[in-house]
């Protein structure tokens, strides 16, 4: 889905890699892909890359970067470390070597070394490792690109943003098709569609780490804000997209975070219990992230509700098609629906399933 993402955005040398997408283009592009990237996590700028056997050849690598043309040493840092297959002891010495190697390297040239800021850096690095290479990256994110700035409620939501809107694209929605979500929690997958319906771009409202950098044009990123701008949609007089939650507070959050991203008018939030209640349209698609907790009380509530929510969608939503992404890899089973598909995903460390079912009309009926 990234890569196809990529793709429409005019990147080039767009390649899927093992958790990522490489793409390559001129700075600008970096900037828009922070821009416009629904799905990405981060778009890493690579710097340098060669082979490694030690630590030595690792700070060799990094202090051969010309750090002064990429950013002031009045910037604070921070140096992310990942590996694969390191035949290295510790990562946290691995850390700590690039860490010296890019500060090193500023004080030969500039006779200033940056101050490192774990929690608020103006400039992230990152290093990925694996058994015999080593890539420097630059991060021109800053703050993961989930972080849209339109939420609300200060905990974190059980589900990303850019997740959701993953999820949006692996369920094939596009804005014309209705979309329910009947146990939205905090809204984000109807803020995610709604943002699309818009065509609105998910990082309008925040900065992103490249504005700390010295390439970095202000007045042409200005510009390419206003662009983006110019072409968001005012909502439909009759919006296709609904949200409803059985729990009140649920609701409130959820129209919370529609008005933070701007969005408010193109979704139908209400209070509703999914067992109860009526499509909203003849056909569209249901897209749901129940919840799934490890308490053997929430497991055995589960086991009982699915059943009944697959009694429901049968009698109410025949002719939709059901997404459900959850980490109870029991559902097919007890919900006693057909799974046309299955793609596995991760939310976090988490194992899940997107399950993918056809509805149509009946009732599960229990064997003798």
């Amino acid at each position: 889905m990234l890569a196809a993402e990529l793709t429409a955005l005019q990147c080039t040398a767009v390649a899927t890699t093992d958790g990522g997408v490489a793409f390559a283009g001129d700075l600008s592009l970096a900037c828009r892909a922070n821009l416009e990237s629904r799905i990405a996590s981060r778009i890493l700028w690579q710097v340098a890359a060669g082979s490694y056997r030690n630590e030595t050849d690792l700070y060799a690598l990094v202090h051969g970067v010309d750090w002064k043309r990429l950013f002031l040493p009045s910037r604070t840092l921070r140096v992310d470390v990942a590996a694969t297959r390191s035949p290295l002891q510790s990562l946290e010495f691995a850390t700590l070597r690039v860490k010296d190697a890019v500060c090193d390297r500023l004080r030969a040239d500039l006779n200033v070394r940056p101050s490192i800021d774990k929690r608020a850096p103006d400039v992230r690095v990152h290093a990925y490792l694996t058994d015999r290479d080593a890539t420097i990256y630059v991060d021109t994110s800053g703050e993961p690109l989930f972080k849209r700035g339109y939420r609300r409620d200060a905990e974190e939501a059980p589900l990303r943003e850019n997740l959701a809107a993953g999820l949006l694209a692996l369920a094939g929605w596009t804005p014309d098709v209705p979309l329910l979500d009947p146990m939205c929690g905090s809204g984000t997958i109807a803020a995610e569609a709604a943002l699309i319906a818009a065509d609105r771009a998910p990082g309008l409202m925040r900065t992103f780490g490249f504005q700390k950098l010295l390439w970095f044009d202000g007045p042409a990123w200005q510009r390419l804000k206003q662009t983006a701008r110019d072409r968001i949609r005012a909502a439909p007089g009759t919006p296709a997209i609904f949200a409803s939650d059985i729990a009140p507070g649920a609701i409130g959050k959820t129209q919370s975070n529609l008005n933070g991203a701007q969005v408010g008018d193109f979704v139908v939030v209400e209070c509703a219990d999914l067992l109860a209640r009526a499509a909203p349209a003849h056909n569209g698609i249901l897209l749901a992230n129940p919840p799934y907790g490890v308490r053997l009380a929430d497991q055995a509530k589960m086991a009982a509700f699915y059943p009944l929510l697959g009694d429901a969608l049968k009698q109410h939503f025949a002719g939709w098609t059901a997404y459900f992404f959850t980490g109870d890899l029991r559902l097919p089973k007890l919900i006693h629906l057909k799974v046309a598909k299955k793609t596995p995903l991760f939310n976090g460390a988490i194992e899940c399933r997107l399950f993918e079912f056809p509805l149509v009309a009946g009732r599960h009926e229990p064997r003798a």
